[in-house]
């Protein structure tokens, strides 16, 4: 389904590496953009992602990651309901969760910094939805989820923006969804 610009909006959120590794989730609610159900004639209403910007920035400044920073870590935004909000080292992501074979998964990133070179610090983004096929969420909430294998040597964000639209679900699609939404 294609989207004309009026139809778009943005979401962001961010979480913070801090300087420990661990596991850190940072929550989105979603509740006011998804109904998953169906009101008579009214059709449920999805939030559909069709691209997800990926920003890894310098703690308390406007610049990128500096370049002798290193450490390294793999973050994912996931369409996962119950996740509590938890800072680096305060959360506990269960194994090969943040991986491209996980329905939940709407978008992913690693990051490595060597801390050898200016501009050597590069994100590669391994899983992004699309503009021909978004991710339709039907959950409340959304968590950008990181888990930092290195320790960085010095603070980063993790910043992602979403292009939403809401869109309406038959009955059919609500359901489907919804089977694969469900942890």
């Amino acid at each position: 389904m294609a989207y004309t610009m009026k139809d778009v909006f943005y979401l962001d959120t961010q979480i913070a590496t801090t300087t420990g590794a661990g596991d850190g989730i940072a929550t989105l609610d979603l509740s006011s953009y998804v109904d998953p159900i169906s009101r008579g004639k009214s059709k449920g209403q999805g939030l559909a992602i069709y691209k997800v910007h990926w920003d890894i920035a310098d703690v308390g400044s406007n610049g990128p990651v500096a370049a002798a920073t290193t450490g390294t870590f793999r973050a994912g935004l996931i369409s996962f309901s119950g996740a509590p909000s938890a800072a680096v080292g305060g959360a506990s992501i269960t194994n090969e969760t943040l991986a491209a074979d996980n329905d939940l998964m709407i978008s992913g990133v690693d990051f490595w910094a060597g801390g050898t070179a200016a501009g050597d610090p590069h994100p590669n983004v391994w899983l992004e939805p699309s503009i021909e096929v978004p991710y339709v969420v039907v959950r409340d909430q959304v968590a950008l989820m990181l888990s930092v294998t290195t320790a960085m040597s010095a603070g980063s964000n993790v910043n992602v923006r979403l292009e939403c639209a809401t869109v309406a679900l038959d009955q059919s699609t609500l359901n489907q969804l919804l089977r694969t939404q469900t942890v």
